[in-house]
């Protein structure tokens, strides 16, 4: 435990901070330091050139660095005497990551981490690369201290044309000319994108492959509103190989961050709460709209995982479980917690083992390496009973038995760490992801996991000003949050509105998007900072627009706009939200897979988009019944008393009875009282 360390001497200065990645370098006899005022105050001071070594605690490579460069003691020699060195983990500081990697894709054309970047004493980069070898670390080292021991002109010059770079990367121009945004420039960037696809195994025709979940969401939403059957193959194909792949936990539920293969079939074994987060959204929707049962399964699976793993008794929820694991002979090993031999299984499964072996293909197509088998699934279950020759319902339990056996085997192994930091803009995510998974599967459960983690969040992570914190460890608040955990936090409450038309979620949203708009707009060319105006100013202040695995702050605030615009009728909103698309209208339309939750956005402003009203007594259970529908293009509200404030409910209380009202942008058509009568009045 920390406190143990403290007492430690051979501890560097991590050893002080709440980080599990930090402190997993409070050892290493390099005398790392924290990024602080203190830390970067000395570097000017001793006029010393600043290493910042970027990572988080389930990054398999960031291991593989410590344990060949950085525990090792001439390394750390090197280091010690001609640098000041910073870790950094990219979760807790996403603004100082944003900075350096933007400079390391600048100097090397790619980035990823472990993220090592050498600095000037004033933080202006002048060498930086991801792993490195030790030795190739020792001549880096060397080479640049020497560089700048005997020509420090030369570093300098260089530091600032790169400095340039990053602080014009991104940069973001007010467009004057009004776009009008059309569906047939969607249609025809649409079908560029899918030229790029894997029609075989679904997502990206790129190896390593990552689920992408906000892509595919905007491509569900398309391939329904635009009656698109290629694309909604596509999403189908997609969502099935992924579930049946190795990425997909068979045994625990829950996806991995990424597979090295097309076939989704090796996984990198971390598993992160905001890609977990995210797929339970998707599947839930792609389960509203086909009512698939393998997509229920996926959704149920991945939930009992992170209740079981990645949540906390206060109800918030913890950032990862690391790659790496220890394996039977006690050493550190990648994906030691989740890999089978064949001799292993045929010990545990002693009942129609044959058929555990062809469902899960512990075959060519299972094998990883030596006599390693991931677990893969290539058929549905319907496909499988029938060349088996074998009623559903028993291979249904043979299923279950497989799974309890492995999961008390793999309960006896050593579990993989985890990171218990708790991140507001990730469990934002999560919130949403539960309150997804209840819209579609009912299930009381997920609506209360998400208030509790949703109310936990307002307790704790905002403060009197308005202001948030994103990170939360050991009981105390940390960190000035950024445009990530506002954006998110606010979709997240607009989503939690939606399913218990309890008003204080709305609310809350709007408040956090004027603060947002008060500290974090740039009025110049109505797009938001990541960082705040109260924040300590880095070389550069970033604006992140790419839609990535997690959509961009910009994105999201963007399209939370305009729904406020639509609840509030409030015009200001929506004049924003239009100028920021606007802005970005050419680069979503030349490549709009680096861009799908602005998509989004052009969709509803170029297709129709429905405000629903349900008010009356019965309002919550007509609502709950509505969500069993996909609709995309809507936003509900409702009440059951005409006490409230939100503008979209004016004068549409009448006493004894339950309207439902599908307006468009504030035109109502004729009130009805049956959902199915309602829902043929939103078109697509």
């Amino acid at each position: 435990s920390c406190n143990q360390i403290k007492k430690n001497k051979d501890v560097n200065e991590l050893a002080k901070e709440t980080s599990p990645y930090l402190l997993q370098h409070a050892k290493n006899p390099v005398n790392w330091k924290a990024w602080n005022d203190k830390t970067l105050q000395r570097a000017k001071d001793e006029n010393k050139l600043i290493i910042i070594s970027i990572g988080y605690s389930a990054c398999h490579w960031c291991h593989v660095m410590e344990e060949e460069s950085f525990e090792n003691d001439s390394i750390a020699k090197i280091m010690n005497k001609n640098f000041i060195n910073i870790k950094v983990d990219r979760e807790e500081r996403p603004d100082v990551d944003n900075v350096y990697m933007n400079a390391v894709q600048l100097m090397t054309g790619s980035g990823g981490w472990p993220l090592n970047c050498i600095a000037l004493p004033d933080g202006r980069p002048i060498f930086g690369g991801t792993y490195f070898t030790k030795n190739q670390w020792k001549k880096v080292l060397l080479n640049i201290s020497k560089l700048y021991s005997e020509n420090p002109q030369k570093a300098i010059d260089f530091a600032t044309k790169l400095t340039k770079g990053i602080q014009q990367s991104e940069l973001i121009t007010i467009k004057k000319d009004k776009v009008n945004f059309k569906d047939t420039h969607i249609k025809k960037a649409v079908s560029n994108w899918l030229k790029n696809t894997d029609s075989l195994y679904g997502g990206s025709k790129t190896t390593p492959k990552f689920p992408m979940p906000n892509a595919l969401e905007f491509l569900l939403r398309y391939s329904y509103q635009f009656n698109d059957f290629k694309t909604k193959k596509h999403v189908k194909t997609t969502l099935t190989k992924m579930a049946y792949g190795g990425i997909y936990d068979h045994i625990n539920g829950g996806f991995s961050r990424y597979s090295v293969d097309k076939k989704w079939h090796i996984p990198h074994f971390e598993k992160m709460l905001y890609d977990n987060a995210q797929l339970v959204s998707l599947y839930s929707k792609a389960y509203q709209q086909s009512k698939n049962e393998l997509y229920k399964t996926t959704i149920e699976e991945t939930l009992n995982f992170v209740a079981k793993e990645l949540t906390a008794k206060n109800g918030t929820f913890f950032s990862s479980l690391d790659a790496d694991s220890k394996n039977h002979e006690s050493k550190l090993e990648e994906g030691a917690y989740y890999y089978w031999t064949k001799k292993e299984l045929q010990n545990l499964i002693t009942h129609n083992y044959t058929l555990f072996e062809d469902y899960y293909n512990l075959n060519n197509l299972g094998l990883w390496e030596k006599n390693k088998y991931i677990l893969i699934r290539n058929s549905s279950n319907k496909e499988f009973s029938i060349k088996h020759k074998i009623k559903i319902d028993t291979l249904l339990s043979s299923i279950k038995n497989w799974k309890t056996i492995l999961k008390k085997a793999r309960a006896k192994k050593i579990k993989p760490s985890l990171d218990d930091k708790v991140l507001t803009s990730w469990n934002a995510l999560m919130i949403k992801g539960y309150t997804d998974a209840y819209k579609a599967l009912k299930n009381k459960k997920y609506l209360n996991s998400a208030l509790k983690s949703a109310n936990f969040i307002l307790n704790n992570q905002l403060q009197k000003d308005g202001s948030l914190y994103r990170n939360y460890k050991n009981n105390k608040s940390s960190i000035n949050a950024y445009s990530e955990d506002y954006a998110t936090l606010i979709d997240a409450f607009i989503n939690l509105y939606e399913v218990t038309l309890d008003e204080k979620w709305l609310k809350e949203s709007k408040k956090l998007m004027n603060f947002t708009l008060e500290f974090f707009f740039n009025k110049e060319n109505n797009m938001f900072y990541f960082t705040s105006n109260n924040d300590k100013e880095l070389i550069a202040r970033k604006v992140k627009v790419y839609d990535n695995v997690i959509a961009s702050p910009n994105s999201i605030l963007a399209n939370c706009l305009f729904k406020l615009s639509l609840y509030y009728s409030n015009v200001n909103y929506n004049k924003i939200a239009n100028q920021m698309l606007n802005n970005m209208n050419d680069e979503v339309l030349k490549t709009p897979s680096n861009y799908s939750n602005w998509l989004n956005l052009m969709i509803n402003y170029s297709k129709p988009f429905y405000e629903v009203a349900i008010v009356g007594d019965k309002a919550l259970p007509l609502t709950k019944k509505f969500l069993d529908y996909y609709n995309p293009n809507i936003i509900i509200s409702g009440s059951t008393t005409k006490n409230n404030t939100i503008p979209l409910l004016k004068d549409k209380f009448v006493e004894n009875e339950t309207y439902i009202y599908v307006c468009n942008l504030g035109m109502c058509k004729l009130p009805q009282q049956e959902i199915k009568k309602a829902i043929k009045l939103i078109f697509k």
